[in-house]
């Protein structure tokens, strides 16, 4: 079992989504293709993306090196609310991202009609803030698996006492639960500030007005880097206060 200290450090490094990311790219490449707009073999992220769902993580792991020299720390507001908001904070970053992922990735391989977030109304695959329910599950165990990981890892090398240790298993619901929200804020930005469109020449929604294009939803305000920006930030805080609050 483990010793005195946290999951911390150790787990996040851990839980990168990148390696599920992959994986889930690789499933359904025509379908994908041809829904997606921006289809890039293997899945591909240009360095914009990587900063929109890295930036937040980074910076809160920076602080934490800093304030704790790098030493693990337990989730454990009695030793320090800030560093259990900080590691919460990551949690939910990584959730956020992962969780989004597995839902896009996944849901538009589901064969259910997605329906608009805002109207509940059916729209085509590929529209922004579409859900289904398996597009949904799919980003509660995003979360889950980010959550599974921090524990597992965090149990084989930290130091926690026992009852400590134990109490670390609550990241699991808290880790679903912040997947899962993650996702249908990201929805709720597409479906609102996120322009969706049907090309009749390209036979696909496309993120961009042009004479060809019919209106689905939303306005130009964001684009998808910005949607997922905003959602990760958004999905941190709450993540980062329900760890302060749980543990």
């Amino acid at each position: 079992m483990p010793r005195a200290g946290s999951p911390a450090s150790s787990s996040w490094r851990s839980t990168s989504p990148a390696a599920t990311d992959t994986a889930r790219s690789k499933i359904g490449v025509d379908r994908k293709r041809r829904v997606e707009e921006d289809f890039k073999e293997g899945g591909q992220r240009n360095w914009i993306q990587v900063l929109a769902n890295s930036t937040v993580a980074t910076i809160l792991v920076v602080i934490f090196e800093i304030m704790t020299g790098g030493q693990d720390q337990c989730l454990d507001s009695n030793g320090s609310k800030i560093i259990t908001g900080i590691i919460g904070g990551i949690i939910g970053h990584y959730c956020c991202c992962n969780g989004d992922t597995w839902s896009s990735e996944i849901g538009v391989l589901s064969d259910e009609q997605p329906l608009l977030i805002t109207t509940l109304k059916p729209v085509r695959k590929g529209t922004n803030g579409g859900v289904t329910l398996q597009g949904l599950l799919a980003a509660t165990g995003g979360g889950l698996i980010i959550g599974l990981t921090f524990v597992i890892v965090g149990l084989l090398t930290a130091e926690c006492s026992f009852d400590m240790a134990l109490r670390q298993l609550l990241v699991l619901p808290i880790s679903a639960a912040a997947g899962l929200l993650g996702s249908l804020i990201d929805s709720l930005l597409g479906a609102t500030l996120q322009f969706s469109g049907y090309c009749s020449v390209r036979k696909k929604v496309v993120s961009k007005r042009g004479p060809t294009v019919t209106k689905i939803s939303g306005i130009t305000v964001l684009d998808n880097d910005a949607v997922n920006a905003v959602s990760v930030l958004i999905t941190t805080v709450p993540t980062a206060y329900a760890c302060i609050y749980i543990f």
